[in-house]
């Protein structure tokens, strides 16, 4: 592998966001082949790197290749370093790559803007004669947001009924940055305990990374003679970013409801009546009496009764 082509790779592997970044591939003439990796979305007051790759893939040499970024389509957008990539030459299968960070205002209102570069370079015919320089516009999107996103989503089922267990399910997922010190807390009513954790704590959170936590519900013994909702609070806490800290916190209600005649637990248990029938136990132990004694008990009773009828 050219020399180039593995620097500039291992430069955009540095830098580049694993993910929510997009890639504008173009092609100029004499074979110059171009890649623009920039970041999908950018949160106001954060950074953003749009990385240039250029390869000479021609077989005549190139000069005086040059990139100039212009945001002024964007009030108060910065170039924390430079706004221009120069190239003195690029020779048959060479390759550079580097690098253009910007920051993005506070104030900035959400929406989609526009970074707008001017690519020229000059071919030299025959890798003898300088030609005259071409020019290119090349315009790239940025879509601003305002706040990141970090979710919760709850997975329970729609009602449950006493003296059974039911999961709990939440999920956080943050769409925008890496978090930290994150502490997630279940407030469930008075009238529910749960088997597991209600408190939860994680170092970090990395950004589009799904966390999963599983617990179970436990309902009052006591039968209920009418529903109702039993709320659950969920109380998130982490600190973003640029070390500011945030909550987020959501309700989530189920309904409590009489259980039916017949009720299927989510263990695979049966409820038949007031009568419970366990995963683990064969249909004929049904809470005191076993069904196969009753049924032996009356087979004997029958065949003692033929017995008298018989001798009389």
């Amino acid at each position: 592998m050219n020399l180039g082509i593995f620097f500039g790779l291992i430069g955009l592997m540095m830098f580049i966001p694993s993910v929510y970044a997009d890639t504008l591939i173009k092609n100029f003439e004499g074979g110059m082949d171009l890649e623009i990796t920039y970041p999908e979305k950018i949160i106001v007051g954060r950074e953003g790197i749009i990385s240039v790759l250029i390869k000479n893939n021609g077989w005549e040499e190139k000069q005086d290749i040059h990139f100039q970024f212009d945001g002024t389509s964007i009030p108060g957008l910065m170039f924390e370093s430079k706004d221009t990539i120069k190239i003195e030459k690029l020779t048959e299968t060479g390759s550079y790559g580097d690098n253009i960070k910007i920051k993005i205002p506070e104030e900035l209102n959400p929406g989609t803007y526009f970074i707008n570069i001017v690519y020229s370079q000059v071919l030299v015919e025959n890798n003898q004669n300088p030609q005259e320089p071409i020019f290119h516009n090349i315009a790239i999107p940025i879509d601003v947001k305002s706040q990141p996103s970090v979710s919760i989503t709850t997975k329970t089922p729609e009602s449950i009924f006493t003296n059974a267990e039911f999961p709990f399910e939440i999920g956080i997922i943050s769409n925008d940055i890496d978090i930290s010190n994150v502490k997630l807390k279940v407030i469930p009513p008075n009238e529910i305990d749960f088997r597991g954790e209600t408190q939860h704590s994680f170092s970090k959170i990395d950004k589009n990374q799904l966390i999963e936590i599983t617990s179970r519900m436990i309902t009052p013994i006591n039968e209920v003679n009418s529903e109702y909702k039993l709320p659950f609070e969920i109380i998130l806490e982490y600190t973003d970013d640029i070390g500011n800290e945030e909550k987020e916190s959501q309700t989530v209600s189920v309904i409590l409801r009489p259980r039916t005649f017949m009720e299927l637990t989510t263990e695979g248990g049966l409820w038949i009546g007031d009568f419970f029938i366990a995963p683990y136990i064969s249909i004929g132990t049904i809470i005191g009496i076993p069904a196969g004694a009753l049924f032996s008990l009356l087979i004997k009773r029958k065949t003692s009764s033929k017995r008298k009828k018989k001798k009389n």
